[in-house]
């Protein structure tokens, strides 16, 4: 387990990746935009971007309208 920041919240996951975090929170198949410590992870990265004790992950999802 790790414990990280997830959009501004603590929170314990199992994953050792930020793409098993997304599975984990059941938004793997959901088109997000993710960053790891303010900095940009794309979705090609999220397989090999290894979560740590203590990060934190914004994820944003788009939203319709205007």
């Amino acid at each position: 387990m790790v414990q990280i920041v997830l959009n501004g919240e603590a929170t314990d996951l199992a994953a050792d990746t930020l793409e098993q975090a997304l599975q984990e929170l059941d938004l793997g198949e959901a088109v997000v935009a993710t960053a790891l410590n303010g900095d940009f992870v794309p979705a090609r990265l999220r397989s090999v971007t290894a979560l740590r004790q203590g990060d934190c992950i914004e994820i944003v999802a788009p939203m319709q309208g205007g």
